[in-house]
């Protein structure tokens, strides 16, 4: 008996002992931390005290009060209506919004076909396979920045002069003013109510096959029946309410929506760039797959398209969603690129504003901090992604 109550005290000693080691370890963990943390708040603030007295001693103004200022310029298109007599901060809105859509319809289509070129490398077929090495090698080794000049020197220098444009019937012209197209009357309604309906259908849809098909392939036929089914019922606002179509008047080109040169020059740059990247993450995520998994899809008689489809792609995304967010971010800082070519983004939108208030440093700011939010929340929602993903069962 006194043996055993002699171990108990030493275990509890040593607990005593332990915890007594981690509360000091952790003690001066926090305390360097502090330091740390009390330098580099030092240094930011010396560095801003410093910048505040230059900008003072030159007479420049300085602070985000211009925001509510008179913009007094136009840009060339927006997704809200905008006038020289907005605010700056107006325009900084309209050129994050031009930002996002660009990028947002360029992740979509880089996706697509990079996936689609990442399968083509993979086939059987040797035309197919070199198509798609082809695709990969040229765009991916050609700089972004001589692809926008290329896609945009096409447009502007090839294309029809915008008083003799090409028609596609009464639905659609084409010409170095870019593409026009018929879209249904009271747009902004019809878009959200299409886009609604297909998040709906999509959820729905989901939920129906994933009781009798992988969730990869469930997932994959919702959202390409949700597209339809969204694209349907807009087409059927357009039957219903009128359709608003393109009427050549001299130079000017009135109804319906459009798309310019400089937008459709970076969206094509932006899905060809992206996606020979894409397809290389595919196919290196497909190869990742050990090679038994085929010869075992093959023994139970499925068709090659059924492998990749049930077998081999689900095992592969655990590689490949992490490199794809990547990607995405890198499209989303590439769109930067989009002042060269004249397309009116964040970064156009503040270089105007520099040359008109001479304030560089504030219009930096929103500029870094407009493309940290958006690849926050790219980084976000593929975290979500691959969390899922990962979470699957083998």
């Amino acid at each position: 008996m006194q043996a055993n109550n002699e171990n108990q005290a030493s275990v509890v000693k040593g607990d005593a002992a332990w915890r007594k080691r981690e509360s000091y370890r952790r003690r001066r963990e926090w305390f360097w931390q502090c330091i740390v943390f009390a330098a580099v708040i030092g240094l930011l603030y010396l560095f801003g005290q410093n910048i505040f007295e230059n900008l003072q001693a030159r007479d420049i103004r300085s602070g985000f009060a211009f925001l509510s200022d008179r913009a007094s310029f136009e840009i060339g298109e927006s997704m809200i209506t905008v006038s020289s007599n907005d605010s700056f901060a107006r325009m900084f809105l309209a050129g994050m919004l031009n930002t996002v859509r660009v990028a947002v319809l360029a992740i979509i289509t880089a996706t697509v076909l990079g996936v689609i070129v990442g399968l083509m490398r993979l086939s059987q077929h040797p035309l197919v396979r070199f198509l798609g090495m082809a695709h990969v090698e040229v765009y991916r080794n050609i700089p972004l920045l001589i692809q926008l000049f290329a896609i945009y020197l096409v447009i502007t220098e090839f294309l029809p002069d915008s008083f003799d444009p090409i028609h596609f019937g009464s639905w659609a012209m084409l010409s170095k003013a870019g593409l026009q197209f018929s879209v249904p009357e009271h747009l902004w309604q019809v878009n959200t109510a299409s886009l609604l309906f297909g998040l709906i259908a999509f959820f729905i849809l989901k939920r129906y096959w994933r009781k009798r098909l992988t969730s990869l392939v469930a997932t994959c036929n919702a959202i390409v029946s949700a597209v339809l089914l969204a694209l349907v019922l807009w087409l059927a606002a357009g039957a219903v309410l009128g359709w608003s179509q393109p009427h050549q008047e001299g130079f000017l080109v009135t109804g319906g929506a459009s798309a310019t040169p400089e937008f459709i020059a970076l969206w094509v740059g932006l899905t060809t760039f992206t996606s020979a990247s894409i397809a290389e993450i595919v196919r290196a995520g497909v190869l990742a797959v050990p090679s038994n998994q085929w010869s075992a899809s093959s023994a139970l008689g499925m068709t090659r398209l059924q492998t990749v489809s049930y077998v081999i792609l689900p095992q592969s995304l655990r590689l490949v969603i992490p490199p794809m967010a990547s990607q995405y971010m890198n499209l989303t800082k590439n769109s930067s690129l989009a002042v060269i070519i004249g397309y009116p983004d964040i970064v156009s939108v503040g270089n105007t504003s520099i040359v008109i208030m001479g304030q560089a440093l504030e219009a930096i700011v929103i500029i870094m901090m407009v493309y940290l939010l958006l690849n926050l929340i790219i980084a976000v929602i593929m975290n979500r992604v691959n969390a899922g993903v990962i979470a699957a069962p083998r």
